[in-house]
C-alpha cells in the first residue's frame, strides 16, 4: 500500500519507549498524485492507495531530522514481507523514474537489528557489539562498498551472523530497495556507521 492522503497523521507504532517519542508530531503534507504515480509504476503489482494509516515511525523518525519543518510532501510505501529479497530488488528498479524527476527515495531500517539480544549494560555505548554483530557489520559493509549486492540480497545464505543480525526482514528489506535503485555509475558511501547496544547498528547508505 501507499499513503495517498493530503495530510497523513503521525503514527506511533511502537511500545516501551520514552514518552517524548509518543509526543512527536510530524505534520508533513502528503501527495495523492505522487502516490498514484508510484502505484502505476509498480504495475502489474497491485499497490492499493491507503487513506487511513498515515506516516509511521519508519518514515517520520528519519525524515524529521532531515526536514524538521515538515515542509516537503511525503508518501510512504509498505513492503510485502512474503516476497523474496530478489523480488524486492527487481521491483525497486521500476521506481527509477521518480528519481529521474528529482524525488528523494529513502529506505528506512537497520542492517543489524535484533532487539531481543540487546546488551542493556551497553545500550548507550557507541561501538559496543556482540561478536556476531561485528561480523555482520563488517561483511555487509564490505559487500556494499565492493558493489557485491548479490550477497546482500542472499543474506539468509551468508552464515549465522547475518541470521542473528536480521531475525525478521522488516528492517532489512528497505536496504534492498535502495540498492535496486542505484545506477552503476553512482557512488555509494556509508555514514553513521557504528554498532550500539550489542545488537543494533544505524549504518546508513548514501547513493548518488
Amino acid at each position: 500500500m501507499v499513503t495517498a492522503m493530503d495530510m497523513p497523521r503521525t503514527i506511533h507504532d511502537f511500545g516501551g519507549f520514552p514518552q517524548a517519542l509518543f509526543d512527536v508530531q510530524y505534520p508533513a503534507s502528503g501527495s495523492p498524485e505522487l502516490a498514484r504515480e508510484a502505484a502505476e509504476l509498480l504495475a502489474p503489482v497491485l499497490v492499493e492507495e491507503d487513506h487511513n494509516w498515515g506516516l509511521d515511525h519508519g518514515a517520520w523518525s528519519v525524515i524529521k531530522h532531515m526536514y524538521p519543518e515538515a515542509d516537503i510532501p511525503v508518501i510512504q510505501m509498505s513492503i510485502d514481507y512474503t516476497k523474496s529479497p530478489q523480488y524486492h530488488f527487481d521491483l525497486a528498479k521500476r521506481l527509477n523514474k521518480l528519481r529521474e524527476k528529482g524525488i528523494l527515495i529513502i529506505g528506512s531500517g537497520n542492517i543489524v537489528h535484533n532487539l531481543r539480544l540487546i546488551d542493556w549494560k551497553n545500550v548507550n555505548t557507541v561501538g559496543a557489539g556482540w561478536d556476531w554483530a561485528i561480523e555482520a557489520r563488517e561483511k555487509t559493509n564490505n559487500w556494499l562498498l565492493d558493489g557485491n549486492f548479490q550477497h546482500i540480497i542472499d543474506y539468509q545464505k551468508q552464515g549465522i551472523s547475518l541470521q542473528y543480525a536480521v531475525p525478521t526482514p522488516d528492517h532489512y528489506l528497505p536496504l534492498i530497495y535502495t540498492l535496486g535503485l542505484k545506477d552503476s555509475s553512482e557512488n555509494l558511501d556509508l555514514f553513521n556507521d557504528e554498532l550500539i547496544g550489542g545488537s543494533l547498528s544505524m549504518t546508513s547508505v548514501r547513493i548518488g
